[in-house]
């Protein structure tokens, strides 16, 4: 998918949503009661085609910048990455762990429901297998959740934030292990495995991205 394409998926879905009257997250969250830090749904939307998945959810008031509602996080399969390719670091269960997927990013999503901001975390904050960043990078035109069971409109969106954002996130990304380096140099290999939680963000105009490619 070109950034052209992209950009004209993401103006189509939110677009479509906004006519709907259901945003983003009312497509994600039941109906009712939403507990905080959950998966939704439960055990993440994985495409079955890629194997590309994401998971929405919400922290408590205080635990996150009052501009968010709540937040995608977006993973690549390993399969998708290579055999050849070995992680940095990998959850505490290794090969034998639940979710064998390496995090992209975080999609943090405002109020009514329009993508605010990009974040990067540590290892433990997803439990993913820890990826050097240009592996990733290198990987990113693979993430594609169009063909999970949940809300297409969410699907395409996700996909093409991905392509329309490659650039920031690949900056993101090289920050992340510039962060990460500078943590285990001082603190060594346990500073992968607890605190330092978010590592990096970047705001989203999605106006000023879409009338940039012009």
């Amino acid at each position: 998918m070109t950034e052209q394409e992209a950009a004209e998926t993401v103006v189509e879905t939110i677009t479509q949503m906004a006519s709907e009257g259901r945003p983003l997250m009312a497509r994600v969250l039941p109906v009712g009661e939403v507990h905080f830090w959950a998966h939704y749904p439960d055990d993440d939307a994985r495409d079955a085609r890629t194997r590309s998945r994401w998971y929405y959810h919400v922290h408590e008031p205080g635990e996150r910048d009052p501009a968010e509602h709540g937040h995608f996080h977006l993973f690549l399969h390993r399969t998708q990455l290579g055999s050849r390719i070995a992680p940095v670091a990998t959850p505490p269960d290794g090969d034998d762990a639940p979710a064998q997927v390496a995090h992209i990013a975080g999609l943090s999503i405002d109020h009514r429901g329009v993508p605010i901001a990009w974040f990067v975390t540590n290892r433990w904050v997803t439990d993913e297998f820890l990826y050097p960043a240009e592996s990733v990078i290198a990987h990113l035109d693979r993430y594609n959740v169009d063909d999970t069971p949940e809300d297409p409109l969410v699907n395409r969106l996700l996909t093409a934030m991905v392509a329309l954002y490659r650039d920031e996130l690949a900056d993101l990304l090289r920050q992340r292990d510039m962060r990460l380096n500078e943590l285990v140099a001082r603190e060594g290999p346990a500073s992968l495995e607890s605190g330092n939680a978010l590592l990096a963000q970047c705001p989203i105009d999605l106006d000023a991205k879409i009338a940039g490619l012009a």
